[in-house]
């Protein structure tokens, strides 16, 4: 499966935000997230700060179970295909787990991100992620992103304001 961020423009042919088209095969297999950039970029920056320590659950020691947000299991991002009239058009989301693992003579618990892809036809694929591979990934979609969008920062409105939890 492959995720390529698509310019969304404005009426003049400006880029300013992303859609996520998804391809499975090399054909077409959804359209989700309309202007979903800086919510990625969002979830980048929180998936660091997690995998570092900061603003997680200290319950967690390898960095690959860490991941943003209080909860154990959760959701971190779910993109649909929104229309007023026409077909769905696909669905890709993240989902956190947590899975208890046998080890010797005991439970070992670690977390691990499922990555969902759910085509027109509701034929899904699924990526089980530590959260070193959810930050490549997700940092992979942010490069290509700002490469579409001819050098603009996705990362706009960092401190403050959309995209964050914080209101002004």
């Amino acid at each position: 499966m492959r995720v390529t961020p698509v310019a969304c423009r404005d009426s003049v042919g400006t880029p300013y935000e992303v859609t996520l088209e998804l391809h499975r095969d090399g054909a077409p297999y959804g359209s989700v997230g309309e202007r979903c950039g800086w919510l990625l970029s969002r979830l980048a920056r929180g998936v660091e700060e997690a995998r570092t320590g900061r603003d997680t659950d200290r319950r967690w020691a390898d960095p690959d179970d860490r991941f943003p947000g209080g909860e154990p299991d959760g959701e971190l991002f779910s993109f649909r295909y929104r229309s007023r009239s026409g077909p769905a058009g696909g669905e890709l989301s993240c989902r956190l787990r947590t899975i208890p693992l046998w080890e010797g003579s005991r439970w070992r618990v670690t977390r691990r991100a499922y990555v969902e892809a759910w085509g027109a036809a509701g034929v899904g694929m699924r990526a089980v992620l530590t959260s070193a591979e959810l930050s490549s990934f997700v940092r992979g979609l942010l490069e290509e992103a700002e490469g579409c969008l001819e050098g603009r920062d996705m990362a706009r409105n960092v401190g403050e304001g959309a995209g964050t939890d914080d209101s002004r």
